[in-house]
Parts: C-alpha cells; structure tokens; sequence
C-alpha cells in the first residue's frame, strides 16, 4: 500500500464529510490558499480550518506557510493507499460474484 503509516480509518473518516470531499476534489486542480478554499462554504473560518486540520492529520492534504499565507495540497500517495485497498476489495468481489455466476450456471444446467 503506498502510504501504511496513514490508518484507512483515518481516511475514510475524513471523506465522510461533504465539506472535507468537497476540499480535496477542489485540491486536484492544484494547491490553493484556506481562503479560496473556503470561499464557497458559508460557515466560519474557524469551523472551516478544522475540516483543513482533519484533512491534514488524516494525510490526504499538506499545507505549507509562506508569510501569512497559507496553501494546501492534495497528498496523492495517501489517496492512492485508500484507493489500492478499495480496488482489493473490488477485485475480491468480482471473484466471488463470477463464482457465484459459475455455480448458478452449474444448477441450471442440472
């Protein structure tokens, strides 16, 4: 898995709010300061910065300081460690539905 250090629980805990989902879908077209990021949500910059803080401690996203700026980045190696262990799970569930699809090809044919 590419980022092991990063629990999955983690993760997915922090994409189960729309506003955070929202954020990281903004940070796949590049690096954005809090301020665009949250211009489209109507709650205060405080509450705002706390999805930031949760993004940030579930690894998804990275920020940096320049001056009083701060920018956040999409941290592509802990998606990828979400998204190689959902293909598992995937592929795990098209090998047992084609067993099933056999095995009820099987009963009909007897």
């Amino acid at each position: 898995m590419a980022n092991q250090s990063i629990p999955l629980d983690r993760i997915f805990q922090a994409l189960s709010d729309p506003t955070r989902r929202a954020v990281v879908e903004r940070l796949t077209m590049g690096p954005a300061s809090v301020s665009e990021l949250a211009r489209p949500f109507s709650m205060a910059l405080p509450s705002f910065s706390q999805h930031l803080s949760v993004l940030e401690d579930s690894g998804l996203v990275v920020s940096r300081k320049t001056g009083r700026v701060r920018t956040y980045a999409l941290e592509t190696r802990t998606l990828a460690g979400a998204q190689d262990w959902l293909q598992l799970q995937r592929d795990k569930w098209t090998r047992r539905l084609d067993q099933l699809d056999d095995y009820l090809l099987q009963m009909k044919e007897t």
